[in-house]
């Protein structure tokens, strides 16, 4: 997911200046999105930095204690985290389409 994010973020940084541009690279950045695989394509983008971001907190509170570093633990908290990847997946596919 890393990977992924850190290669989105050309990709977006480089939606933002077109649109940003002049007010015709907005209608090119706006022309652009209205294809359905560019949607699909920002939204596995949206995905993966949930995840990335789902993932990081729960490294984060497992090193600062909060969490056991057991087995069990880490497993329910792995399920906790892609559950709570799925809801912002979806809430991205609203935003997206």
């Amino acid at each position: 997911s890393g990977v992924i994010t850190f290669v989105a973020v050309g990709i977006l940084l480089w939606l933002l200046g077109l649109s940003l541009s002049s007010p015709e690279g907005f209608l090119q950045a706006s022309a652009v999105m209205d294809s359905f695989v560019v949607k699909f394509i920002v939204w596995g983008i949206l995905t993966a930095l949930a995840y990335h971001i789902a993932g990081g907190i729960r490294h984060m509170l497992m090193d600062f204690g909060y969490l056991g570093e057991t087995l069990q633990i880490g497993t329910r908290s792995a399920q906790v985290a892609f559950g709570i990847t799925v809801v912002l997946s979806i809430l991205a596919g609203v935003l997206v389409w």
